[in-house]
């Protein structure tokens, strides 16, 4: 099976798996992908969306139900709990919006806001205006990529494989070192 049909067949739910975890470099390369014609743009942006807001709405109602065990497991996210909350208070509104665009905290994020007494029908709201607004600047970004590699290097077709695998290296790389970080005392 080659790159182009891999995408086509599996590209969207590696999408909205990707958009439910830390899904910059999912997102990136879906549009990508929808420049180079494996996948179609309003599509990846409308699973994006849709995946990223599902996620954040998990997360949030995880941390509305099991806030506390959650905390406990994960101190250094408990930490910075009373922090987060006297920013709801002030900004809750920037903050559900602006929270999938803050490096590493694409689930505690969420979580953290559900230990919070914020309406669950307000951070809806919210939430999916950033999932859309994520899903469109990121999306587009990929595609935007794509057009730019394309100009610059000609004839992509030759070098599609290396490129994507280039990218979806670094993706993984980042979050290795993001993953490692936490563990570290």
């Amino acid at each position: 099976m080659d790159l182009g049909t891999l995408i086509e067949t599996h590209g969207y739910w590696v999408l909205a798996v990707g958009s439910v975890l830390e899904g910059e470099t999912v997102l990136v390369l879906a549009g990508f992908a929808a420049h180079r014609g494996y996948l179609a743009l309003p599509w990846v942006i409308g699973v994006a969306a849709a995946a990223g807001f599902a996620g954040d709405q998990f997360f949030f109602w995880l941390g509305r139900r099991r806030g506390a065990a959650v905390l406990a497991r994960f101190p250094a996210v408990a930490q910075q709990a009373d922090q987060v909350h006297r920013l709801i208070e002030r900004h809750h509104e920037w903050l559900i919006v602006g929270v999938r665009f803050a490096y590493g905290l694409r689930i505690a994020g969420p979580i953290l806001i559900g230990t919070s007494p914020i309406a669950a029908a307000r951070f809806a709201v919210f939430n999916a205006v950033g999932a859309v607004a994520w899903a469109v600047l990121i999306g587009g970004l990929g595609w935007l990529f794509g057009a730019a590699v394309e100009r610059l290097l000609g004839e992509i077709h030759r070098i599609e494989v290396w490129l994507f695998a280039a990218v979806a290296a670094i993706g993984i790389g980042l979050a290795l070192v993001r993953a490692w970080r936490r563990r570290r005392p």
